[in-house]
Protein backbone atom coordinates (compact mmCIF):
# COMPACT_ATOMS: atom_id res chain seq x y z
CA UNK A 1 0.00 0.00 0.00
CA UNK A 2 2.73 2.53 0.75
CA UNK A 3 3.77 2.45 -2.78
CA UNK A 4 0.65 4.12 -4.08
CA UNK A 5 1.58 7.35 -1.83
CA UNK A 6 5.15 6.74 -3.26
CA UNK A 7 5.52 8.92 -6.18
CA UNK A 8 9.57 7.58 -7.03
CA UNK A 9 6.83 4.38 -7.77
CA UNK A 10 5.07 6.18 -10.47
CA UNK A 11 4.96 4.16 -14.28
CA UNK A 12 4.15 7.62 -16.49
CA UNK A 13 2.66 4.35 -18.98
CA UNK A 14 -0.03 3.21 -16.15
CA UNK A 15 -0.28 6.05 -14.14
CA UNK A 16 -2.18 5.66 -10.53
CA UNK A 17 -5.24 8.32 -10.59
CA UNK A 18 -4.98 7.94 -6.43
CA UNK A 19 -0.98 8.77 -6.39
CA UNK A 20 -1.88 12.04 -8.95
CA UNK A 21 -4.75 12.91 -6.16
CA UNK A 22 -2.55 12.35 -3.44
CA UNK A 23 -0.15 14.38 -4.76
CA UNK A 24 -2.88 17.51 -5.78
CA UNK A 25 -2.81 20.33 -3.12
CA UNK A 26 -5.60 21.87 -4.84
CA UNK A 27 -8.20 20.38 -2.48
CA UNK A 28 -7.43 21.78 1.09
CA UNK A 29 -7.71 18.31 3.39
CA UNK A 30 -6.48 16.65 6.80
CA UNK A 31 -3.59 14.85 5.63
CA UNK A 32 -3.98 11.52 7.37
CA UNK A 33 -7.49 11.77 6.39
CA UNK A 34 -6.00 12.08 2.91
CA UNK A 35 -4.12 9.17 3.04
CA UNK A 36 -6.89 7.08 4.31
CA UNK A 37 -9.23 8.25 1.72
CA UNK A 38 -6.28 7.10 -1.14
CA UNK A 39 -5.63 3.82 -0.21
CA UNK A 40 -9.74 3.32 0.54
CA UNK A 41 -10.30 4.13 -3.02
CA UNK A 42 -7.32 1.91 -4.17
CA UNK A 43 -8.27 -1.46 -1.97
CA UNK A 44 -8.82 -4.43 -3.34
CA UNK A 45 -12.82 -3.85 -1.62
CA UNK A 46 -13.37 -0.96 -3.69
CA UNK A 47 -12.47 -2.36 -7.08
CA UNK A 48 -13.49 -5.84 -6.22
CA UNK A 49 -17.08 -5.84 -4.08
CA UNK A 50 -17.99 -2.40 -4.23
CA UNK A 51 -19.48 -3.14 -8.07
CA UNK A 52 -21.54 -6.02 -6.10
CA UNK A 53 -22.46 -4.38 -2.79
CA UNK A 54 -23.65 -1.37 -4.69
CA UNK A 55 -25.54 -3.42 -6.95
CA UNK A 56 -27.23 -5.82 -3.94
CA UNK A 57 -27.72 -3.19 -1.53
CA UNK A 58 -30.10 -1.54 -4.36
CA UNK A 59 -32.17 -4.63 -4.59
CA UNK A 60 -32.65 -4.78 -1.02
CA UNK A 61 -33.45 -0.90 -0.48
CA UNK A 62 -36.34 -1.70 -3.16
CA UNK A 63 -37.40 -4.92 -1.13
CA UNK A 64 -37.34 -3.06 2.24
CA UNK A 65 -38.81 -0.02 0.69
CA UNK A 66 -41.89 -1.88 -0.04
CA UNK A 67 -41.84 -3.63 3.56
CA UNK A 68 -42.09 -0.46 5.14
CA UNK A 69 -44.82 0.86 2.69
CA UNK A 70 -46.77 -2.07 4.04
CA UNK A 71 -45.43 -2.67 7.32
CA UNK A 72 -44.07 1.22 8.11
CA UNK A 73 -43.68 0.20 12.19
CA UNK A 74 -42.45 -2.87 11.63
CA UNK A 75 -38.48 -3.60 12.86
CA UNK A 76 -38.39 0.01 13.89
CA UNK A 77 -35.39 0.02 16.64
CA UNK A 78 -32.54 2.65 16.47
CA UNK A 79 -31.09 0.84 19.30
CA UNK A 80 -30.90 -2.69 17.20
CA UNK A 81 -29.68 -0.88 13.90
CA UNK A 82 -26.69 1.09 16.06
CA UNK A 83 -25.66 -2.11 17.73
CA UNK A 84 -25.80 -4.04 14.55
CA UNK A 85 -23.24 -0.07 12.75
CA UNK A 86 -21.25 -1.41 16.05
CA UNK A 87 -20.36 -4.54 15.59
CA UNK A 88 -20.17 -4.47 11.29
CA UNK A 89 -17.61 -1.19 11.80
CA UNK A 90 -15.65 -3.52 14.80
CA UNK A 91 -15.17 -6.55 12.89
CA UNK A 92 -15.55 -5.89 9.10
CA UNK A 93 -14.44 -2.30 8.52
CA UNK A 94 -10.78 -1.79 7.15
CA UNK A 95 -8.93 0.81 9.60
CA UNK A 96 -8.64 3.15 6.38
CA UNK A 97 -12.87 3.19 6.31
CA UNK A 98 -13.12 3.39 9.75
CA UNK A 99 -10.81 6.41 10.63
CA UNK A 100 -12.70 8.25 8.17
CA UNK A 101 -16.26 8.11 9.44
CA UNK A 102 -15.31 8.44 12.91
CA UNK A 103 -13.64 11.66 12.23
CA UNK A 104 -16.64 12.90 10.53
CA UNK A 105 -18.42 13.35 13.56
CA UNK A 106 -15.59 15.13 15.31
CA UNK A 107 -15.21 17.35 12.18
CA UNK A 108 -18.66 18.21 12.08
CA UNK A 109 -19.37 18.66 15.64
CA UNK A 110 -16.47 21.23 15.66
CA UNK A 111 -17.85 22.73 12.35
CA UNK A 112 -21.30 23.25 13.82
CA UNK A 113 -19.23 24.46 17.18
CA UNK A 114 -17.78 27.47 15.00
CA UNK A 115 -20.75 28.88 13.35
CA UNK A 116 -22.34 28.54 17.18
CA UNK A 117 -19.10 31.18 18.57
CA UNK A 118 -18.78 33.00 15.77
CA UNK A 119 -22.47 35.07 15.37
CA UNK A 120 -22.92 37.94 17.53
CA UNK A 121 -25.47 38.14 19.90
CA UNK A 122 -26.54 34.30 19.40
CA UNK A 123 -26.77 31.96 22.34
CA UNK A 124 -26.81 28.67 20.80
CA UNK A 125 -25.66 25.38 22.76
CA UNK A 126 -24.45 22.36 20.37
CA UNK A 127 -24.71 19.01 21.25
CA UNK A 128 -21.12 17.83 20.00
CA UNK A 129 -20.50 14.22 19.16
CA UNK A 130 -17.06 12.83 19.19
CA UNK A 131 -17.20 9.32 19.42
CA UNK A 132 -13.79 7.54 20.80
CA UNK A 133 -14.77 3.82 20.57
CA UNK A 134 -17.14 1.04 18.93
CA UNK A 135 -19.31 1.54 22.63
CA UNK A 136 -20.51 4.95 20.97
CA UNK A 137 -21.78 3.86 18.00
CA UNK A 138 -24.12 1.79 19.85
CA UNK A 139 -25.66 4.81 21.71
CA UNK A 140 -27.53 6.35 18.83
CA UNK A 141 -24.25 7.50 17.11
CA UNK A 142 -25.50 8.16 13.36
CA UNK A 143 -28.98 8.47 14.22
CA UNK A 144 -28.14 12.24 16.83
CA UNK A 145 -25.81 13.24 13.87
CA UNK A 146 -28.98 13.50 11.20
CA UNK A 147 -30.74 14.76 14.52
CA UNK A 148 -28.33 17.19 15.80
CA UNK A 149 -28.11 19.15 11.94
CA UNK A 150 -31.71 20.00 12.09
CA UNK A 151 -32.22 20.88 15.80
CA UNK A 152 -29.19 23.01 14.93
CA UNK A 153 -30.06 24.76 12.12
CA UNK A 154 -33.96 24.83 13.39
CA UNK A 155 -32.29 26.70 16.55
CA UNK A 156 -30.40 28.92 14.91
CA UNK A 157 -32.74 30.44 12.41
CA UNK A 158 -35.09 30.53 15.26
CA UNK A 159 -33.03 32.58 17.33
CA UNK A 160 -31.30 35.03 14.66
CA UNK A 161 -35.11 36.23 13.61
CA UNK A 162 -36.44 36.52 17.09
CA UNK A 163 -33.10 38.60 17.89
CA UNK A 164 -33.06 39.80 14.31
CA UNK A 165 -29.36 39.09 14.50
CA UNK A 166 -27.44 38.87 10.46
CA UNK A 167 -24.60 36.37 10.33
CA UNK A 168 -22.09 38.52 8.92
CA UNK A 169 -18.02 38.49 8.33
CA UNK A 170 -16.03 38.46 12.21
CA UNK A 171 -12.76 40.19 11.85
CA UNK A 172 -11.75 38.23 14.86
CA UNK A 173 -12.63 34.65 14.77
CA UNK A 174 -13.05 32.37 17.20
CA UNK A 175 -11.47 29.07 16.60
CA UNK A 176 -10.74 27.68 19.97
CA UNK A 177 -13.18 24.51 19.17
CA UNK A 178 -11.23 23.39 15.81
CA UNK A 179 -8.38 20.90 16.35
CA UNK A 180 -5.62 20.55 14.14
CA UNK A 181 -6.14 16.65 14.50
CA UNK A 182 -4.24 13.52 12.63
CA UNK A 183 -6.47 11.58 14.92
CA UNK A 184 -3.58 9.35 16.05
CA UNK A 185 -5.75 8.60 19.65
CA UNK A 186 -8.04 5.93 18.19
CA UNK A 187 -6.61 2.54 16.96
CA UNK A 188 -9.01 0.48 14.65
CA UNK A 189 -9.40 -3.31 14.61
CA UNK A 190 -6.97 -4.70 11.65
CA UNK A 191 -8.33 -8.25 11.40
CA UNK A 192 -8.15 -10.46 8.34
CA UNK A 193 -11.89 -9.65 8.18
CA UNK A 194 -11.27 -6.00 8.19
CA UNK A 195 -11.64 -5.79 4.70
CA UNK A 196 -14.27 -3.07 3.35
CA UNK A 197 -13.51 0.13 2.02
CA UNK A 198 -15.64 3.29 2.99
CA UNK A 199 -18.17 2.97 0.03
CA UNK A 200 -18.52 -0.61 0.79
CA UNK A 201 -19.06 -0.35 4.29
CA UNK A 202 -22.00 2.60 3.73
CA UNK A 203 -23.53 0.77 0.95
CA UNK A 204 -23.85 -2.75 2.86
CA UNK A 205 -25.52 -0.52 5.98
CA UNK A 206 -27.73 1.31 4.20
CA UNK A 207 -30.70 -1.11 3.84
CA UNK A 208 -29.99 -1.98 7.47
CA UNK A 209 -30.20 1.65 8.16
CA UNK A 210 -33.38 2.33 6.26
CA UNK A 211 -35.39 -1.09 7.86
CA UNK A 212 -34.00 -0.36 11.41
CA UNK A 213 -35.45 3.31 11.30
CA UNK A 214 -38.92 4.55 10.38
CA UNK A 215 -39.69 5.94 7.37
CA UNK A 216 -39.48 9.46 8.52
CA UNK A 217 -35.99 8.84 9.97
CA UNK A 218 -34.35 7.25 7.05
CA UNK A 219 -35.69 9.89 4.84
CA UNK A 220 -35.10 12.83 7.09
CA UNK A 221 -31.47 11.22 7.20
CA UNK A 222 -31.23 11.34 3.41
CA UNK A 223 -32.01 14.54 2.77
CA UNK A 224 -29.47 16.37 5.33
CA UNK A 225 -26.81 15.54 3.30
CA UNK A 226 -27.88 18.21 1.23
CA UNK A 227 -27.72 20.68 4.29
CA UNK A 228 -24.03 20.72 3.26
CA UNK A 229 -24.91 23.57 1.08
CA UNK A 230 -26.77 25.23 3.90
CA UNK A 231 -23.79 24.92 6.66
CA UNK A 232 -21.01 26.36 3.93
CA UNK A 233 -22.87 28.89 3.24
CA UNK A 234 -23.26 29.47 6.91
CA UNK A 235 -19.73 29.59 7.32
CA UNK A 236 -18.90 31.34 3.87
CA UNK A 237 -20.98 34.30 5.48
CA UNK A 238 -18.58 34.58 8.77
CA UNK A 239 -15.15 33.93 6.40
CA UNK A 240 -15.99 36.62 4.20
CA UNK A 241 -14.89 34.01 1.67
CA UNK A 242 -17.07 32.51 -0.39
CA UNK A 243 -14.31 30.38 -2.83
CA UNK A 244 -15.33 27.04 -0.45
CA UNK A 245 -18.58 26.72 -1.71
CA UNK A 246 -17.49 25.46 -5.15
CA UNK A 247 -16.09 22.36 -3.27
CA UNK A 248 -19.59 21.52 -2.32
CA UNK A 249 -21.36 18.69 -4.47
CA UNK A 250 -24.27 17.73 -2.09
CA UNK A 251 -26.90 20.68 -2.68
CA UNK A 252 -30.29 22.56 -3.18
CA UNK A 253 -31.54 20.70 0.24
CA UNK A 254 -35.16 22.38 -1.00
CA UNK A 255 -35.40 19.88 -3.39
CA UNK A 256 -34.81 16.44 -2.44
CA UNK A 257 -32.76 13.42 -4.00
CA UNK A 258 -34.10 10.04 -4.07
CA UNK A 259 -33.06 7.90 -1.29
CA UNK A 260 -31.17 5.45 -3.60
CA UNK A 261 -28.30 7.77 -4.12
CA UNK A 262 -27.87 8.03 -0.33
CA UNK A 263 -24.36 6.19 0.05
CA UNK A 264 -22.53 7.97 -3.01
CA UNK A 265 -24.04 11.35 -1.61
CA UNK A 266 -22.86 10.50 1.92
CA UNK A 267 -19.28 10.20 0.94
CA UNK A 268 -19.47 13.62 -0.77
CA UNK A 269 -20.96 15.22 1.99
CA UNK A 270 -17.65 13.37 4.73
CA UNK A 271 -15.63 14.88 1.91
CA UNK A 272 -17.25 17.95 2.12
CA UNK A 273 -17.00 18.53 5.84
CA UNK A 274 -13.15 17.52 5.68
CA UNK A 275 -12.37 20.04 3.41
CA UNK A 276 -14.28 22.87 5.59
CA UNK A 277 -12.85 21.70 8.38
CA UNK A 278 -9.38 22.15 6.77
CA UNK A 279 -9.97 25.23 5.66
CA UNK A 280 -10.61 26.65 9.37
CA UNK A 281 -6.98 24.64 10.36
CA UNK A 282 -5.42 26.27 8.23
CA UNK A 283 -6.95 30.10 9.21
CA UNK A 284 -6.10 29.01 12.91
CA UNK A 285 -2.35 27.85 11.99
CA UNK A 286 -2.03 31.51 10.02
CA UNK A 287 -1.93 29.57 6.65
CA UNK A 288 -3.80 31.72 4.50
CA UNK A 289 -3.23 35.26 2.86
CA UNK A 290 -6.40 36.25 4.15
CA UNK A 291 -6.71 40.43 4.95
CA UNK A 292 -10.15 39.87 6.73
CA UNK A 293 -9.49 37.17 9.37
CA UNK A 294 -7.80 37.44 12.21
CA UNK A 295 -7.52 34.02 14.00
CA UNK A 296 -7.50 33.74 17.94
CA UNK A 297 -4.95 30.75 19.65
CA UNK A 298 -6.85 28.50 22.12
Amino acid sequence: MQDLLDSSAHDSRDPNPWLAMYLDDSIPINLRTKQALMRDNNSASARLLLPLIHFFSKIAMFFVHVIKFILPTIFNSSKTLHRILAWGLKHFVSPDANLLIFRHFHVGSEILEFIAANIEGLELKTSPLKPKDFEDVKDDLFLKHDLNLYNFIINLNTELKEKSITISTVRKLDLSMITVDQFDHIEFPRGRSNILDLRSAIELFTPFYQFFLTANDFVRASNSLQLDETIAIYTARILGTPGHLGLVNNKHPMIPITTYSAAYRLALHGLAAETLHEILVNIKLGNVNDGIVTPIND
